[in-house]
């Protein structure tokens, strides 16, 4: 790629690709760089049916100072749930599965087992949009098992069947449907139905469907010979510099096990904007593809909602479709305009389970700066609303589900409280979590709607919508915080756990003291 005289874009065959101003996409990389350091990244731009712009910053590895390339295999993480869905929606043309169909119908080595008999069962749709009612971690005596969370150590004897991964079976702890929690579990469950359904190992079944058709020969959800010559080395980034993680295989596969390159990355982000054909054929129809990036969970109609398989969302007006992905030592990231048939990707060698790196803040970057649209910023110029505020002042908690909460603790904690503080709405998740603790300004975002906020998100270099739902009529629903699809209900303040907290030390420094006046006085 190079630049034409001028001033855009131009791609392997020289033509140029007016729209794109190279300076201008290079100097975002940078910038995101500079705040977000990454021992490798590749980041490229998707549309006219191909890859219209690729940069490669860094190495593959730091002891071979392998540069990275269009070949360069990275762990991409949960944009496996994307193939994971498209997956199933292939057997659902076919007529092999009902997404309204209860997910146990189609398993068999182990269930999905309710917490209550009187849940409605969790279908194949509930699984794809994360509201099934399965937490992020099985049950609470994971956290006590090391490695459970992200993977087992590669070379003992690699992932656990899910059949022996979920022996006893699989707890739904809250009424599916109710509740959206991210789970990588659900989307292994959706990998096992391919299984069950199919008679085909999932890794034979991605290959013969999608990545072959798709022509993504450098892809796998195994650790094979398409994908270990090229494999990058995952960094985190500490106090001593760049340190390699241990290379550990996901438990769930269908949930984060997928290996990718940049050049197979383009073909797949631009078989998603041609309706679902590929190099060697078509993997969906357009109709179902186009069912994908739709909300298929909507917990109030000012969010984009949950799409099958797809985060959806919002830049400048334009609907968008996309995932993130996380493993250790890697971090990638992918976002669609469907609409503007343009598509953006990042993949990184650098990143720990928090999620903070470079590919997550630069996709939308870039493609907010394709689409001609301004860098991402709160917006100025709408007067703030004080009149409902003590209205929206209190505490949310989370809703019930002690496992299912897991996801939201590291972040939010026991819940959010909404104060007033220097004339500002503050939002002050209950974390230890410093730079959340300190608490969010919450940013007027809609002239027309007082109750619709943006806040900027501490160390993850992008803002988030926060909407408050005005109290039901009924009297009985309590109002909500809606932080994207986490879900909080405002609850008495009397129990609150901060006021707990506060009283318990209030009553600790008070026996300290009686118990050091009577030791004086003695």
């Amino acid at each position: 790629m190079s630049a034409s005289p001028t001033g855009t874009a131009t791609g392997d065959a020289g033509q140029a690709l007016p729209g794109i101003d190279e300076a201008d996409l290079k100097a975002t990389v940078a910038e995101v760089l500079d705040r977000w350091p990454s021992a490798g990244l590749a980041a490229g731009v998707v549309r006219g049916g191909g890859l219209e712009w690729f940069t490669a910053h860094g190495v593959a590895n730091v002891e071979s100072k392998e540069p990275i390339t269009r070949d360069t295999v990275f762990r991409i993480g949960s944009i496996t749930k994307t193939f994971t869905a498209i997956a199933i929606m292939q057997l659902q043309e076919r007529g092999l599965v009902d997404l309204d169909a209860p997910a146990n119908d189609y398993l068999r080595p182990f269930q999905l087992i309710p917490a209550k008999a009187s849940f409605q069962p969790a279908t194949v749709r509930h699984l794809l949009t994360h509201t099934a009612g399965i937490g992020y971690w099985r049950r609470l005596a994971d956290l006590l098992q090391p490695g459970v969370g992200s993977g087992v150590r590669a070379g003992r004897s690699g992932a656990s069947p899910l059949a022996d991964y979920y022996r006893n079976g699989l707890r739904v702890e809250v009424e599916p449907g109710t509740k959206w929690v991210y789970s990588n579990h659900g989307f292994a469950v959706l990998g096992q139905i391919v299984e069950d359904v199919t008679g085909q190992p999932l890794d034979r079944y991605l290959r013969d469907h999608i990545f072959g058709p798709l022509g993504m020969e450098h892809t796998d959800l195994i650790r094979s010979g398409r994908v270990q010559p090229s494999l990058a080395t995952g960094y985190v980034l500490g106090p001593g510099g760049l340190k390699q993680v241990g290379d550990r295989e996901v438990p769930t596969p269908g949930g984060g096990g997928v290996y990718s390159a940049p050049a197979d990355m383009a073909r797949y982000l631009a078989a998603l904007l041609r309706g679902g054909a590929g190099e060697h054929g078509p993997v969906l129809k357009p109709a179902t593809l186009a069912s994908m990036f739709q909300p298929h969970f909507q917990p109030d109609p000012r969010l984009p909602g949950m799409g099958l398989g797809f985060e959806l969302g919002e830049q400048g007006g334009r609907q968008t479709a996309g995932k993130t992905g996380i493993v250790p030592g890697f971090l990638s990231a992918m976002v669609l305009a469907p609409g503007d048939g343009t598509g953006v990707f990042a993949l990184g060698n650098t990143g720990g389970l928090s999620g903070r790196g470079a590919p997550a803040p630069l996709a939308p970057a870039l493609l907010r700066l394709v689409l001609g649209l301004p860098g991402e910023a709160i917006r100025t110029g709408i007067p703030p609303r004080p009149e409902v505020w003590s209205e929206l002042c209190g505490w949310y908690g989370p809703d019930p589900g002690p496992v299912t909460n897991l996801f939201t603790r590291p972040l939010f904690g026991a819940g959010i409280e909404v104060t007033v503080h220097g004339g500002h709405l503050i939002a002050k998740p209950l974390t230890p979590v410093p730079a959340m603790r300190r608490g969010l300004r919450l940013h007027s975002d809609d002239p027309d709607d007082p109750r619709v906020f943006r806040a900027e998100l501490p160390g993850f270099g992008m803002s988030q919508r926060v909407l408050f739902s005005q109290a039901p009529e009924d009297g009985v629903s309590p109002p909500r915080l809606l932080i994207d699809l986490f879900s909080f209900q405002k609850r008495p303040d009397a129990r609150n756990p901060r006021r707990w907290v506060t009283g318990a030390a209030v009553a600790g420094v008070a026996a300290l003291a009686i118990r050091h006046r009577r030791h004086h006085v003695a």
